[in-house]
């Protein structure tokens, strides 16, 4: 899938979603695509989101379990200072 292929505001949506949880995750700034995964880079860190959950957001939000956004959360990785 091409980069300009991919709903960017379902990923900000979902950075939406989880910086409720954890506020540390900070804003969107880029992403970049490699097969499957989607590498998010946010003003606090790293996230990796599966092509299929961002496409999930974009169509049937509601579907989206906390089991999945629990695994998302798992995915951050902090920016170190």
């Amino acid at each position: 899938m091409l980069r300009s292929n991919l709903p960017v505001y379902a990923i900000v949506e979902l950075l939406m979603i989880l910086s409720n949880v954890d506020q540390s995750i900070g804003n969107y700034k880029d992403h970049s695509i490699k097969e499957d995964d989607v590498k998010v880079k946010t003003t606090g860190g790293i996230l990796h989101f599966p092509k299929n959950i961002i496409m999930q957001q974009f169509k049937n939000p509601e579907l989206i379990s906390n089991d999945d956004l629990k695994y998302l959360l798992g995915s951050f990785k902090p920016v170190r200072c």
